[in-house]
């Protein structure tokens, strides 16, 4: 196999394995994906971006099935929440939602020398946590230590503050971002006490799980819409797929015509439809390799 470019500008052979697992992972069936991969293998030449590669299988799967190129664009389409970071907080605040938390968005919390306003603040099952969120608009952008340091400067305080008042009010803490982590900042935070979660990490219940699990999709995954629709729903605060049927009259408040409506709610539908990937038992035998492909930690 040629060798290819990935997205971190390191350099290896394409390996159509892994984009045959990908395609399936995203809920192509066998014969679409053994199809496509073979149809993008015969494209790759030596030097080619992953990128590159990417969009290339991208459009031949939306031929096939828009609801499966949808789920298979999720990571480009967490980077398509852009460019301010506050479209991707609401996502992950509405994600823990999902997952039963209570959720309070951007409040402020006293620490014991200033207040902190943290991305979120949490309830759960008698345990309270807070979010703080790094939002990168590239794939190669990696959340570093200076990052885990900062943040846990930040909790410390919070923490002291209720010691003093002898309350836990928060017990657990979590940096999350859409991308990777450096691994300086992995050791730091396994060392300090921070909860990470990205793309790929940790190896179970990192943010890729967790969007499968609970069918918690970003709007810009979907095929239907175009960009500029994308921009007036993200505007609008409809960060995710199974927000537009409960707000269905913001769309129609937005100028979006009735065929328009039908034709995005029914992309949406089917792609909260889809089948949990782990239904195929191949996720459940990945190696720690395929996740790094999935866009764990460097």
């Amino acid at each position: 196999m040629p060798d290819i470019v990935k997205a971190d500008g390191t350099i290896e052979p394409f390996d159509p394995e892994r984009l045959r697992q990908s395609l399936m992972r995203a809920g192509a069936g066998e014969y679409t994906a053994r199809t496509i991969t073979e149809t993008v293998t015969r494209m790759v030449h030596r030097g080619m971006h992953s990128r590159e590669i990417y969009k290339r299988a991208f459009r031949l799967l939306r031929k096939e099935t828009r609801p499966v190129a949808a789920r298979y664009a999720l990571r480009r389409a967490l980077l398509d929440l852009g460019p301010s970071g506050h479209p991707f907080e609401d996502f992950v605040a509405h994600l823990f939602v999902k997952e039963g938390w209570q959720v309070e968005w951007r409040k402020i919390l006293q620490g014991k020398c200033v207040p902190h306003e943290v991305d979120i603040y949490a309830h759960k099952d008698g345990a309270t946590m807070v979010a703080e969120l790094k939002y990168h608009n590239t794939p190669t952008y990696k959340t570093d230590v200076k990052v885990a340091l900062y943040v846990k400067a930040r909790l410390d305080d919070i923490w002291a503050h209720a010691e003093d008042r002898q309350t836990h009010p928060v017990e657990r803490g979590f940096l999350i971002t859409n991308t990777k982590f450096t691994s300086q900042a992995v050791d730091y935070a396994r060392c300090a006490g921070i909860e990470l979660i990205g793309w790929g990490h940790p190896l179970k219940g990192n943010l890729y799980e967790r969007m499968y699990a609970t069918r918690t999709y970003p709007i810009t995954a979907l095929t239907r819409p175009t960009k500029a629709e994308k921009r007036l729903l993200l505007d609008a605060g409809i960060v995710a797929c199974d927000m537009l049927r409960e707000r269905r009259e913001t769309l129609a408040q937005l100028r979006f015509s009735p065929e328009r409506i039908g034709a995005i709610i029914a992309e949406a539908d089917a792609l909260l439809a889809l089948p949990h990937p782990y239904a195929y038992g191949e996720v459940q035998e990945e190696d720690e390799r395929d996740h790094k492909e999935a866009g764990a930690i460097a």
